[in-house]
């Protein structure tokens, strides 16, 4: 049994223990307090246009993120006639994406989701993978960012919120550049290939041919984990041994999800000057992402598949108005187990290099982060443990992604304010700033997008032949495939149940899936709206209480930095994040796991 909880508590008690000096370090470059080489302030000064207004900041981070669109969209556009083109060297296939994958692509990764409709050894060139993904890479992380960093200073009341593209270089130069060098040549160790040759013709033990992928695989891998981006170089991702080739490279990949997220919220303590109520905010979303492990390694490490076991004959009673009673009665027939040992739990689509416990960890410790990066197959979980990715996006606030994911949790906490405010009768307060109705206009619609762009899309599609005939499973677990693809394209995720038919590819007249165009849009669409109204939100309430002449601090101010605030914000997260997905949440793996037989079906 302690075999299956090490590898959990490892990752935990590790990545705990780096935040601290890293957190440190991330508030000391944020706030500028270095004093960087002449050649690199040189350019740093060359990119500072000033202090901003929130305003100025927002429209630098939006013009910015355009260009960014502009040039990805161009490059996998033209990747049929630019260098490094593994796919077609001689020129003979015309590789060229449909427009609607170009789209879906460049928006994927310029709102760091990484939401993949395409298999990027089978789609990309190199020259795509190198210029527009890793570097989108890059910057999309960064912007969460510097997102961050902004609120912070509109919290703690500067007269400005900093200057975008000063906080972008610090973010890429000073933090990810030098992180990703480590990282890379740790995982080089491991066995991860860095190479611009093109595949591998080999003869299997079979004596057939068989040509293997590989690339730049060390230069994206890295930065894919850092800044919580998550596409992988090959379809399959981190269950690649190419990606992930043992336990130890999965073990690094883990902290490295983790390391950011967890470092922001020291970071954020230390440019607040409130260490107590960082800790507090830690320790909500420690307890949080502890229970998200727990229940998915409960459900599914611990848990034998349902498919393979036997089941007893059964009846039971539906309604239908054309039956004497109302009723119907449906038998359902006995089911043969297999003769398969479960001693070790559900194996389907695991990767056992990597331990029995490593798939249902990583499903957490992926969802939490907003990473969105995969070592097994979630559409492979049990129903009740697939809870745990699904909830992780759902309040999209347990650390999160880097910036972002701190954002979203300082928004539920405002709305706690608000709400213990009202109970007591007293005008509530957040670190001495009257909390009134414009901030909790722009809390709400801040909180209120990510449920709107999960559960309208999800109605729709699966009331629809866009859902109902791209699903790879009927019933349940098909409506769980929907949901799961639109939870994961508002909380800029970009993991997948694979289940849904979904790439269309290369340009070719007829989509190889009907309605791939369809997909292609409509989570591009719910990318754009969930990245960047949750940012800007909170930049205008920020600024909005930083314009507030403080209040001073009496015995009737809700401290924020004590046990009893950590019941009251986590209690808000439940009751105002969690309920709002109950219901569905009950039409997919809860109803696939109560289901009459295995799966839904």
């Amino acid at each position: 049994m302690w075999q299956v909880w090490f590898l959990p508590v490892l990752i935990v008690v590790t990545a705990v223990v780096l935040s601290i000096p890293v957190g440190r370090y991330l508030a000391w470059i944020m706030d500028g307090r270095y004093r960087a080489p002449r050649w690199l302030s040189w350019a740093e000064r060359r990119l500072d246009t000033g202090p901003q207004s929130w305003k100025q900041y927002a429209i630098s981070l939006l013009l910015f993120n355009l260009v960014m669109f502009v040039f990805t969209f161009a490059v996998l556009m033209l990747q049929n006639v630019l260098p490094l083109n593994q796919l077609s060297p001689d020129g003979s296939k015309d590789i060229t994406l449909s427009p609607t994958t170009a789209f879906n692509t460049a928006v994927s990764f310029l709102t760091n989701t990484n939401l993949q409709h395409i298999a990027g050894e089978q789609h990309l060139t190199y020259f795509s993978q190198l210029v527009a993904i890793i570097w989108n890479m890059f910057v999309s992380a960064a912007v969460g960012f510097c997102a961050l960093a902004a609120l912070i200073r509109g919290l703690r009341g500067d007269a400005h919120m900093g200057n975008y593209y000063v906080d972008m270089w610090r973010v890429i130069v000073y933090v990810f550049l030098p992180a990703s060098l480590v990282v890379g040549v740790l995982l080089l160790l491991g066995g991860v290939p860095m190479t611009l040759l093109g595949n591998a013709d080999v003869t299997t033990l079979e004596g057939g041919a068989q040509s293997i992928a590989r690339g730049p695989v060390a230069a994206l891998v890295p930065i894919k984990h850092l800044g919580t981006n998550g596409g992988g170089f090959f379809g399959a991702n981190s269950a690649h041994p190419f990606e992930n080739p043992n336990a130890w490279t999965n073990y690094l990949t883990c902290i490295t999800i983790l390391i950011f997220p967890f470092s922001l919220v020291v970071m954020f303590g230390r440019m607040i000057g409130n260490r107590r109520h960082a800790t507090v905010i830690y320790g909500v979303m420690m307890f949080l992402f502890v229970l998200m492990i727990g229940w998915a390694i409960c459900w599914d490490t611990l848990q034998p598949n349902p498919a393979l076991t036997a089941h007893e004959a059964r009846s039971y009673e539906v309604p239908d108005p054309d039956r004497p009673g109302g009723k119907k009665t449906i038998e359902v027939p006995a089911v043969a187990g297999l003769p398969v040992d479960q001693k070790l739990g559900n194996l389907e689509g695991k990767e056992l290099r990597f331990g029995t416990s490593a798939g249902a960890t990583y499903s957490a410790v992926t969802t939490a982060v907003t990473c969105g990066s995969v070592n097994c197959m979630h559409d492979s979980l049990n129903p009740l443990a697939s809870l745990t990715p699904m909830t992780g996006m759902w309040l999209n606030c347990v650390f999160g992604g880097k910036g972002v994911g701190l954002v979203n949790l300082l928004v539920y906490l405002i709305v706690g304010v608000f709400l213990s405010g009202l109970m007591v009768g007293r005008t509530p307060e957040y670190l001495g700033k009257k909390v009134e109705a414009r901030e909790m206009k722009l809390a709400m619609l801040a909180l209120l997008i990510h449920p709107i762009m999960v559960l309208g899309p999800t109605g729709l599609f699966a009331a629809t032949d866009w859902g109902a005939k791209a699903t790879n499973n009927p019933g349940a677990h098909g409506f769980s495939e929907i949901l799961y693809e639109f939870s994961s394209a508002s909380a800029n995720n970009g993991s997948g149940y694979e289940g849904l038919a979904d790439t269309y590819g290369f340009n070719d007249p007829k989509p190889a899936a009907e309605y791939s165009p369809h997909w292609d849009i409509a989570t591009a669409l719910v990318m754009l709206l969930s990245r960047f109204i949750p940012i800007v939100a909170p930049l205008a309430l920020a600024a909005s209480l930083a314009a507030k002449k403080p209040t001073p601090f009496t015995s009737g101010t809700l401290r924020t930095d004590t046990l009893t605030f950590a019941f009251v914000l986590l209690g808000t997260i439940l009751l105002v994040g969690a309920l709002l997905f109950l219901p569905a949440a009950v039409l997919g793996p809860v109803a696939e796991h109560l289901g009459p037989i295995p799966f839904g079906s």
